[in-house]
């Protein structure tokens, strides 16, 4: 970076806009421990009782007869839990779904965001772990649920990008369309998670890497036939032009698609709510990990 940017070092960096970065010989652990405990305080949730996850497996919908609760209250809670997710990628699709109802937030959504403090109650310390040299190639998942929105159908699409083992960015989004078949929601969000690839082999050109034959992983066998096809398919007919763009970065050789079992699917995370055993295996692979102060600074001792 120093041969391409302007750059000072000060001193090694701890602390960063909330961010707790720890760094070690064995590589470096970013948390937002410290900020957790204090909206944890601010918001009297720090005796409550703890879950194992942020979310219920009951899909959330739309409450119009229930108890309305503080508006500005409730998008306060929302914004500092958004904000957590800057290194807390478990509780992302949890902030997100309750951020939907931030027009007429009612008990009903309230106790659903206090669900999200339980669990964090139990996992103050998880944060990101990036290991040192462990390769640097970029890999990306994408996976879709389809019509997942009880209340207007829309799908929702999840996407998530590594470079080796070393989670970089992700995404959990409502589609803007309604798809009307599963195909469609699957070609959309593949899309979407297209784009970011391309956009991040563009960005690392500065940083002297060259990505080509970049693999997606995608657990429908019949959306990665189509994207294959350099033939236009009587199923995608009714999918705006916009989202056809990667086709040509599949035939340019730029990007490889792969089927990957649904129970490896890291981006099944980011588009619905898991149980316990599945939710804690997928936190796991994208190396999140629980590290206590003591740990860590046994760890920086290693470097003295």
């Amino acid at each position: 970076m120093k041969d391409n940017f302007e750059m000072s070092m000060i001193r090694e960096m701890k602390f960063f806009l909330g961010l707790q970065v720890h760094q070690f010989p064995q590589g470096i652990f970013i948390s937002q421990s410290q900020y957790t405990l204090d909206i944890l305080k601010k918001h009297g949730m720090e005796k409550y009782d703890t879950v194992s996850t942020p979310m219920a497996t009951t899909k959330l919908d739309a409450d119009l007869q229930g108890t309305p609760i503080d508006q500005t209250k409730y998008r306060s809670i929302i914004r500092g839990l958004m904000y957590l997710t800057a290194s807390r990628l478990d509780i992302a699709f949890a902030t997100f779904v309750c951020a939907r109802y931030q027009a007429r937030p009612t008990e009903k959504y309230l106790k659903e965001v206090k669900r999200i403090f339980r669990y964090l109650r139990q996992s103050i310390n998880m944060g990101l772990l990036y290991s040192k040299d462990s390769g640097f190639e970029l890999i990306a998942y994408a996976d879709v649920d389809h019509a997942g929105c009880n209340d207007d159908c829309k799908s929702t699409s999840g996407g998530i990008q590594f470079l080796r083992d070393k989670l970089v960015s992700w995404s959990s989004k409502k589609q803007d369309c309604t798809s009307i078949s599963s195909a469609k929601a699957e070609y959309v969000s593949l899309s979407a998670c297209c784009a970011q690839v391309i956009w991040m082999r563009t960005q690392l050109l500065d940083y002297g890497f060259h990505y080509h034959k970049i693999p997606i992983y995608f657990d429908s066998k019949s959306v990665i036939a189509i994207s294959c096809n350099p033939v236009q398919h009587s199923r995608t007919k009714h999918i705006n032009i916009r989202y056809h763009f990667f086709k040509e970065h599949v035939e340019k050789g730029i990007i490889e698609l792969y089927v990957v079992g649904t129970e490896y699917q890291l981006a099944d995370l980011f588009i619905k709510a898991l149980p316990k055993e599945r939710f804690e295996f997928l936190v796991h692979k994208i190396s999140m990990r629980c590290m206590t102060p003591t740990q860590l600074e046994r760890l920086a001792k290693l470097s003295s």
